[in-house]
């Protein structure tokens, strides 16, 4: 076979096959919000007391996404809170197998908790730490477990904001039973996920918005308009000042909405007014009136190494 034979009709024809390119798959189609305003929650319900045995509890439905938070109350504290005249605040956050598309193995036959879970459960813990007067509960645990049983984006957020009307439940509960004469709130908190997707800053991303996004951030704030928490990560090209301002507008506007839905849970389930602070004008968001007044006993690379042995912490 000469080289000009070579590739025609009726002859091996492999060579020429390898180097035929083959078709690109169709780019998807850029993601824009139809369904919402850039600039409007989810639908948000919560309700109250949807546990038999725990001190507190509520059940979060954030659009599609649902979170079981439950408080309990232990009368022992960790290690490195013995001896320092303060009770603690952890959480715990999970995910079950399908509460996603497809289903995901539970992280107990993988045995070990995946690095996702420990920074959400991390920041649950620290958010929710920053309400309460630590001072008041000596001796004492109060565990927040977050149980995600539907997942549609907004896990964390929707965690920390169920999260704190389960803990209020709770310390009603011990308030109560302790004959306190005052509850050791310091604070409403509340957190909500914004995010840039096509250029666009939206407020309170689902899951096909987050996965498109080019930033993403999560605000943790209380209803004085303080900041307990920001998290942003530019996640294809670095973002502005500018797209950051947009971004934390959009989060204190939403703010508002989420205390209320949380007073409205929480007087439905003790059948009595609760007094939510005012927040108060966007210039005034540094409220240090609701900082911890005690530092918290070690860092929170001293509690990673405390969770190998013992008593641990999982915030």
């Amino acid at each position: 076979m000469s080289k000009m034979d070579f590739g025609r009709k009726g002859h091996n024809n492999t060579f020429n096959n390898r180097h035929v390119p083959k078709p690109r798959p169709a780019p998807e189609p850029p993601v824009v919000r139809t369904d919402r305003p850039a600039d409007e929650l989810r639908p948000i319900e919560i309700i109250p007391g949807c546990n038999k045995w725990a001190e507190g509890s509520c059940l979060i439905k954030w659009g599609d996404t649902q979170v079981l938070c439950t408080a309990s109350i232990e009368d022992k504290v960790p290690l490195w809170v013995k001896g320092t005249g303060m009770g603690w605040v952890t959480a715990e956050y999970g995910m079950l197998p399908r509460s996603t598309e497809t289903r995901m193995e539970r992280e107990a036959k993988l045995g070990l908790q995946q690095g996702r879970t420990q920074e959400i459960q991390r920041l649950i813990g620290r958010a929710l730490r920053g309400c309460v007067n630590l001072k008041a509960l000596d001796g004492m645990t109060v565990k927040i477990d977050c149980d995600v049983i539907q997942a549609d984006g907004g896990t964390r957020t929707a965690s920390v904001t169920g999260g704190f009307v389960a803990l209020y439940l709770a310390l009603v509960k011990l308030a109560s039973a302790r004959g306190w004469a005052y509850l050791p709130i310091r604070d409403f908190i509340s957190a909500v996920s914004c995010g840039i997707v096509n250029r666009t800053a939206l407020l309170d991303l689902n899951f096909r918005e987050d996965s498109h996004a080019e930033t993403d951030a999560n605000f943790v704030m209380n209803a004085r308009g303080g900041i307990i928490e920001v998290q942003g990560t530019a996640e294809k090209t670095a973002f502005t000042p500018d797209e950051y301002a947009r971004l934390f507008a959009l989060a204190q506007k939403a703010m508002g909405t989420l205390f209320r839905k949380q007073k409205e849970a929480l007087e439905l389930a003790l059948n009595a007014p609760v007094i939510v602070p005012e927040i108060p004008l966007p210039t005034d968001t540094l409220d240090s009136r609701s900082a911890p007044e005690e530092p918290t006993p070690e860092t929170e690379e001293n509690h990673d190494e405390q969770n190998s042995v013992g008593d641990t912490e999982s915030a």
